[in-house]
This record gives C-alpha cells, structure tokens and sequence, in this order.
C-alpha cells in the first residue's frame, strides 16, 4: 500500500510540476509558490561579493565567441525533461505490454443477404453489434498505443497513475513486478524534476564554519520551507532572520 500511494504522489507530483518546467525553459527556475529553494539560498549564501560578481559578468564573451561559455539553465531544464519523458515512456510501454489486455476479436463476415425472416435480422442485429463492440474496443482512448511521437510527460504520468490506482478499461491488475518498475521510475522521475526546479527538500554542508564554536552547520530547507541551519557540535539554530533561541 505505501509503494501505491508514494508511486501516486511521485506521479500526481509530475504531472501538476510539468507546466513550471515548461515556464523555467527560457529563465532560471524560480517558481512563484513554492518560495526560494535551498539551492538558491545557498547560492544567497555563497555570493561574498557582489560587486566582483557584477564585474565577472561583464566580461563575459561574445556567444560568437569560441572557447567554454557557462551553459545556460534552459538547456539544464531540456535536458531534464526529455530524460523524464523517456523514462516515462519506456515505462508506460513496458507496463502496457503485461497489463494491456488484447482488442476483442472481430466477429467472422457474414455474407450479405436479405433479411427474410425475424431470426435472420436478430443474427444481422447481433452481429453488427460485435463488430461495432470490437471497433470501440481497439479504438478505446484508454490504451497505451503510441508508436510514433510520444505523448506528453503529463499525459503519461497519469496513464500510469490509472494503472497504479486500478481505474478500469481494458487493462489487467498490476503484478508486483510492475509496480515496483512505476515505483522506482516514479521516484527518479521526481526527484529530477524537483532538483531541477530546486523545490524538493533537501540538506546542504555550509563551507563556512560555525561562528561560535568553528563546528560543521548543516542547513535544512526547500518543498516550500523556510531554510533553517544547526550547528552540528554546539547545537546552534539559525533562521533567515537571525539565531533561534
């Protein structure tokens, strides 16, 4: 049951985060409601000197230019999206192939004729019906078909979400051995799309040492929380706003 639900909020997580990735494509990944994540506020942190800052981004080159330049953080964010939705993919259509069950097969043809009797237009009637059955069947949205261009990482998230929470159609029950491979995708899935956006939780080593005892301080923070640091030897707190009493 725990290995459901944390692969159902893994996906939901997904699907809902997809569109701040997109946003994050042509800027840095700062995303309204979730607040300053920890990366930042370590880079907060670590920026000593802004006026040298200021002066080594003037000097940068030319793009023209040949040689190393920084590489922009859209392309950081490309690159996570397009890892996840392969991954997605590949595991939608792993899954689908255990679970998804086969079209209903199509009735044999009848040769066409005219209905000379009651008996013969309930055979035409019924027969008609099973093709119609078997057409709507092969055709149901719900199943995983693509071959060509992949749908969406949303869209995929939640084809698996269905199969995880057993909503119906033409689908078996999940084996243990599918959902441990949703699961463990799921996860990786998340957990790239959160450290690209700097949104999950998270734990960071500060460089600098403890300022009453020279000990290591340890700072707490993302998913929406505000930073907070410990002093790992003389058990010191700090907030944003100063020590913590």
């Amino acid at each position: 049951m725990h290995t459901t639900t944390s692969a159902a909020t893994d996906l939901r997580t997904i699907a809902t985060t997809w569109v701040d990735l997109n946003d994050a494509l042509g800027a840095p990944a700062v995303i309204a409601g979730f607040g300053r994540g920890l990366s930042a506020y370590m880079a907060a942190l670590e920026e000593t000197d802004l006026d040298a800052a200021a002066e080594l981004r003037a000097l940068e080159r030319d793009p023209a230019q040949l040689g190393q330049r920084p590489i922009p953080i859209r392309l950081q964010v490309y690159a996570t999206m397009r890892t996840v939705e392969a991954a997605l993919t590949g595991c939608a259509a792993a899954v689908a192939e255990h679970v998804q069950r086969p079209p209903m097969p199509m009735p044999a043809p009848r040769r066409a004729a005219y209905a000379k009797t009651r008996a013969d237009r309930v055979a035409w009637d019924d027969h008609a019906r099973r093709v119609q059955a078997a057409q709507d069947d092969a055709a149901d949205p719900r199943r995983w078909r693509w071959t060509g261009a992949a749908p969406t990482a949303p869209y995929t998230a939640l084809w698996l979400l269905a199969r995880v929470e057993g909503c119906p159609g033409p689908f078996r029950p999940l084996q243990d051995a599918q959902q441990a491979h949703i699961t463990a995708v799921a996860a990786e899935a998340r957990r790239r799309v959160e450290s690209i956006l700097d949104t999950g939780a998270a734990t960071a080593v500060l460089a600098r040492p403890c300022p009453d005892c020279g000990g290591t301080i340890t700072v707490y923070g993302g998913a929406g929380a505000s930073p907070l640091a410990n002093c790992r030897d003389c058990g010191g707190v700090w907030s944003e706003l100063g020590a913590v009493a």
